[in-house]
């Protein structure tokens, strides 16, 4: 995997993909000088003597508070070591990087007061792959994410742990052995160092991705179980679609003709089928499939626009020497985006499940019952569909929109809070359910398939039954499941489904 060049504010939404999946990461040197002059920003507003908020006060409800020019460092120090409270199991290394990645791109555009020297030291643990352990719990997604940042801020200052290669070790150690010097932060630095969105933002970017990629995948499942259940591609003509008007749709109805066409199982059944309509789970699928493509796509452009902007507080502007106070830190955008990838999930999730169900049930599907040769002797997929269900479940009670929630902080300073980090940090608990469910729909759809032999399906699908007859038999007789499904499972974790169909599939 190439390299990916950081340009602060001009970052497209592959590369942040790209690090996500473990692309390395550079700056662009073009941004040095606007950094430099950031703090020489600071160095002057510090000279004149006049309060600047967590330049030369204190925080929060203690803005009010002067600090003498003398303990200056102390106090960038202290904010970092104070606000290091997180809880709760280590974020994941992708989700961490990224959030270092985040984090670099916003400090480097100058706007936040840092020294090069800082922004350096964020690259260098990028290029040396040494990851702050971020504990997962604690941000309440406004005046930044707090506590995660100052956890990534006190790895800087050799305080805490990083993941080196998998190991846990304590920072100053992790920093010595890679032959980096921690930091001694001067004004500002570790204020702009933990205030911002960058923990609400990586793990709200990581469900996305994986949100696109098990929405590809499902197209792929959904278009297999209509083929399992000799459903009728006629849903999916493009007229229909073209005069709803909506883009998703018109997009995941051709997506589903392409990956059936060809197909010598619908072919068999394009004359004399007596059924008229689908269920809504084979027949609505562009209509919900291409609904939260929609909503992942303007999901993605809101988070867009957040990991490419400035989100700390005060910022700096240098060529008037001033550090305005502001509220870019309230992770709202963030909060909003989250809510509505939750929502896809549980959508994708939910129409799977019931193609499942359908599937496996006698009357509707046409297929022996619970998809075995031998009924009542064995129970074949009775107990995958009921997995299914409850995965389906368990995510519509993680769905609850966390952007209406809100809680005061801080002694009611900061009095109105977004919920952005636990609404965005659900997300891969959330796609891990749904990768789960799709791959107990590969299995079911393709052991439907089986029945259709000497029969075959199109060539894209054919290739995605292959993938997994390579890895899962056909269910002849009952069998310890659980590893078939862990098979499954791992290939739509993976994108091997999607890359085995060879397609070009809609994403955001």
């Amino acid at each position: 995997m190439p390299a990916v060049t950081l340009r602060p504010g001009d970052v497209p939404l592959q590369d942040w993909r790209a690090i996500y999946r473990g692309a390395d990461v550079r700056l662009d040197p073009a941004c040095v000088a606007a950094v430099a002059a950031s703090a020489e920003a600071v160095g002057r507003i510090v000279a004149k003597g006049e309060p600047a908020y967590g330049i030369n006060t204190g925080f929060g409800k203690l803005a009010s508070v002067r600090i003498d020019a003398e303990d200056l460092t102390t106090l960038q120090r202290n904010i970092v070591l104070s606000h290091a409270a997180g809880v709760g199991e280590a974020s994941l290394e992708p989700v961490a990087r990224l959030m270092l990645a985040l984090k670099l791109a916003s400090l480097a555009q100058g706007a936040s007061g840092v020294a090069p020297a800082t922004v350096a030291l964020l690259e260098a643990l990028l290029a040396k792959r040494l990851t702050p352990v971020i504990p997962a719990q604690g941000s309440v997604g406004a005046s930044g994410d707090l506590a995660p940042l100052a956890h990534m801020a006190a790895a800087l200052i050799g305080v805490g742990d990083i993941d080196v290669a998998g190991v846990r070790t304590p920072a100053a150690e992790a920093l010595a052995d890679a032959g980096l010097a921690p930091l001694t932060l001067g004004p500002k630095e570790g204020l702009a160092l933990l205030n911002g969105t960058q923990f609400s933002t990586a793990n709200a970017l990581a469900g996305l991705f994986e949100a696109e990629r098990v929405f590809q995948t499902a197209l792929i499942t959904g278009a297999l179980s209509t083929e399992a259940a000799k459903g009728s591609d006629t849903p999916f003509d493009p007229r229909i679609h073209a005069l709803r008007r909506q883009p998703g749709q018109i997009e995941a109805g051709d997506a589903l003709r392409a990956l059936m066409a060809g197909s010598a199982i619908r072919a068999s059944h394009l004359k004399d089928d007596e059924r008229v309509q689908d269920p809504y789970c084979l027949r609505c699928q562009p209509q919900v499939m291409g609904a939260a493509l929609d909503v992942l796509r303007q999901a993605a452009t809101t988070l867009g626009y957040e990991a490419n902007g400035v989100s700390d507080n005060p910022l700096i502007f240098s060529d008037t020497d001033e550090a305005l106070s502001g509220g870019n830190f309230h992770a709202e955008p963030v909060a909003f985006a989250a809510d509505m990838i939750a929502l896809t999930l549980c959508e994708i999730g939910s129409l799977a499940e019931r193609r499942v169900a359908m599937l496996v049930d006698a009357a509707l599907s046409g297929l022996p019952a619970f998809l075995t040769p031998k009924p009542g002797l064995n129970s074949g997929f009775m107990i995958p569909q009921v997995t299914a269900a409850a995965l389906v479940s368990e995510n519509k009670q993680m769905a609850y929109p966390a952007s209406v929630d809100s809680i005061p902080t801080s002694a009611n300073q900061e009095d109105h809070v977004s919920m952005a980090a636990h609404g965005a940090r659900r997300l891969l608990a959330m796609a891990k359910n749904v990768q789960a469910v799709v791959g107990i729909e590969l299995l079911a759809a393709a052991q439907g398939c089986d029945f259709h032999e000497p029969l075959t399906s199109s060539p894209p699908l054919e290739a995605v039954r292959r993938l997994l007859r390579d890895r899962v038999p056909h269910l002849e007789d009952d069998r310890h499941f659980h590893p078939d499904l862990m098979a499954a499972g791992a290939l739509v974790a993976d994108g091997a489904v999607v890359e085995a169909a060879a397609q070009t599939l809609p994403g955001v």
